[in-house]
């Protein structure tokens, strides 16, 4: 489970740190999402957990009519985020929970998320929430990982550690909780949205490139990710074992330069009944 403490402390300063890197892991992804959004008419967008603000930053270059706020539990993200975005006078980050969003000043015809919404202590009090401070008729337009079964990167990656999680589910906060497709549409329905509908995507997660790909990629799962936790826990042989056996699964999946593996998301989409 990863809990909002988390995000506040120490995962939230390694995506801080390692921002170019998530960045490209989900690069396939992100563009995807945008074009969701590009069907789309709107003046006032809400970035839900939006890291290190590559989503916001992309909205407000090519929405310089639209006023684009991103928010994050992160104030290491943020930070990251705000420098990103700095040339961009449409454009304002915050550190806080979108389950306490509010501002006077604004209400959104379109909430965005890129991964950030399967976090949530409890998902249904907090889009509820956010329904209630949207316009009427707004889009709302998130991507989530599916299944961990789906996620060859995360499955991989559990047998190279040993780990054998149990089934997620919503009620528990993690990369996989939003991954049955029922229970989301249910929380979202019971939260006030109307017309949820899911896209399957699959996508290539770059998790290294460059001159060494295969020590980018290892330097990315040693710090994002969940053999990352599990690897620092070791000792000794005991670690430096993981980490060679880290190393040989990663030349596995180097093809042209690339470490790339599979992976699964939803693409969902709902809207504020008017």
């Amino acid at each position: 489970m990863t809990a909002g403490a988390d995000w506040r402390g120490r995962v939230g300063r390694s995506w801080a740190e390692h921002w170019q890197r998530t960045d490209r892991s989900f690069g396939t992804l992100t563009e995807r999402l945008l074009h969701y959004t590009r069907a789309l008419n709107f003046m006032n967008v809400l970035d839900v957990g939006c890291g290190a603000g590559e989503v916001s930053v992309a909205l407000a270059r090519s929405h310089g009519h639209a006023r684009i706020q991103g928010i994050d539990l992160s104030e290491d993200l943020i930070e990251v985020a705000q420098s990103r975005g700095e040339r961009y006078a449409n454009l304002s980050f915050s550190a806080m929970d979108a389950a306490r969003w509010e501002d006077p000043t604004m209400t959104p015809d379109l909430l965005v998320s890129r991964h950030g919404v399967m976090f949530f202590a409890n998902p249904t009090r907090a889009f509820n929430h956010l329904l209630n401070h949207a316009a009427p008729g707004a889009a709302l337009v998130f991507t989530c990982f599916r299944a961990r079964s789906e996620n060859h990167w995360a499955t991989e990656l559990d047998r190279l550690v040993g780990n054998e999680p149990g089934p997620a589910s919503i009620r528990e906060p993690g990369p996989f909780a939003f991954g049955n497709r029922e229970e989301v549409e249910r929380m979202l329905l019971e939260a006030g949205w109307s017309e949820p509908q899911f896209e399957p995507f699959d996508y290539a997660m770059v998790a290294g490139s460059g001159e060494n790909p295969v020590e980018e990629a290892r330097a990315y799962f040693l710090r994002i990710g969940p053999a990352a936790g599990a690897i620092a826990e070791l000792s000794g042989a005991e670690h430096s074992d993981a980490v060679a056996r880290l190393e040989q699964m990663l030349r596995y999946h180097e093809v042209d330069g690339l470490v790339a593996m599979g992976a699964a998301a939803w693409i969902v989409t709902a809207r504020k009944p008017l």
